[in-house]
């Protein structure tokens, strides 16, 4: 489903490009019960990302998203950099020595992923933390490989983004459990959870980078 020079890529440089456009207004929804530092803390890791993604490793899709989990790890601060870092990471390992993912592989690296930023940030469903709007993408995403699909997978990654930006939105009025959202008690359900919106967000992006991409190759 996915190569390593190629898809991969397109999702590395969306995501980036996504993440550094949309840094204040992450910032700015984070402030309303966070810090206000999730947007430009990301952007720290992501804008080096996007610079120097042809120069990164290769070899294999483990090795590429290894790397970047070790740019995240570096240069993203506050709690975004650990738990970015190590769902990369997790993804990594996962993914191993391989230069292509087929739709089982690439669900398996994603629930890695899941499992890496649940225990590192010692979170679950419900918390009101990017895992509300990730989970449900990751499950939607499932569902349509094990249906098939004959368009690329254009449809199931946009379903897959849409179900993304519901579950970001229905985080209004949960009560927030973990990072600093949930110093502020019930003032927290006043806002949606700005790590569920930015991933509905760089989802929705990468499935209009995946569509453009599917039609210029005639599928």
């Amino acid at each position: 489903m996915t190569d390593t020079n190629d898809d991969v890529d397109l999702v590395l440089r969306t995501m980036a490009r996504t993440i550094v456009d949309n840094a204040e207004e992450f910032a700015q929804l984070d402030a309303v019960a966070g810090d206000g530092d999730f947007g430009f803390s990301l952007r720290n890791g992501f804008e080096v990302v996007e610079a120097d993604l042809d120069s990164f490793d290769h070899t294999s899709v483990g090795a590429l998203l290894k790397k970047v989990g070790f740019v995240i790890a570096g240069k993203v601060g506050g709690v975004s950099g650990p738990i970015w870092g190590t769902a990369f990471m997790r993804a990594a390992a996962a993914a191993g020595e391989r230069t292509r993912l087929t739709g089982p592989e690439l669900i398996e690296v994603l629930r890695a992923s899941i499992t890496g930023i649940s225990q590192r940030g010692q979170a679950e469903l419900g918390d009101k933390t990017l895992l509300d709007a990730l989970v449900p993408a990751v499950d939607s995403l499932e569902a349509s490989i094990a249906e098939g699909f004959d368009d690329g997978g254009v449809a199931a990654v946009q379903k897959a983004a849409d179900v993304a930006v519901a579950a970001a939105e229905a985080t209004l009025g949960m009560l927030a459990k973990r990072g600093r959202a949930a110093y502020t008690g019930e003032r927290s359900r006043a806002s949606v959870d700005a790590g569920a919106t930015a991933i509905g967000v760089i989802l929705q992006d990468i499935s209009a980078a995946w569509r453009d991409s599917r039609q210029g190759a005639g599928q």
